[in-house]
């Protein structure tokens, strides 16, 4: 870690909400800022899908409970969206990061991860997931109108932040 990511760490604090589209590398973020920082690393997906399954999701309550306790830990970096429990993340947490890339960068990405080897940092499963129809289509609709409310939240947060497009 070079002495920027040092003085970004300590301006976002222990608890670092990340945001962004599928496929924006919010995992893989997460997963290395946690490893360099000593923070929990938290991927809402394995909290809302139950593990080992084809992304077969948790009920609200059971899935409520475990952000709630995750969110009320002293130090994490936490990555996902899930908009209905989003205020009280931002309500603990230190710092906000949102990723945004193109809707062609995720596609492209999530195919390569699909095609690629092994399990995925932040997945549910012990192997790589198959390429689905429906998340090709999730990649292509419901996530264009997430990159404006990821963008609407990053410009109200007054917590410290930092925007990142690639």
């Amino acid at each position: 870690m070079n002495e920027g990511d040092s003085v970004l760490m300590n301006e976002l604090g222990p608890r670092i909400c990340i945001l962004g589209p599928s496929n924006a590398g919010k995992s893989t973020l997460a997963h290395t800022i946690a490893c360099a920082n000593d923070l929990m690393c938290v991927h809402l997906d394995q909290l809302r899908h139950i593990p080992g399954t084809p992304w077969t999701l948790r009920d609200d309550e059971a899935f409520q409970a475990l952000h709630d306790a995750a969110i009320a830990e002293d130090r994490w970096v936490m990555e996902g969206n899930y908009s209905r429990l989003l205020p009280q993340r931002l309500a603990r947490a230190t710092g906000l990061i949102v990723l945004d890339v193109s809707t062609g960068t995720s596609l492209l990405r999530y195919v390569r991860r699909c095609l690629g080897g092994g399990p995925r940092i932040g997945g549910i499963g012990a192997t790589r997931d198959p390429v689905r129809w429906a998340m090709l289509m999730h990649i292509i609709g419901p996530t264009r109108a997430g990159r404006r409310r990821y963008a609407e939240v990053f410009a109200q947060s007054a917590l410290p932040k930092r925007y990142i497009s690639g």
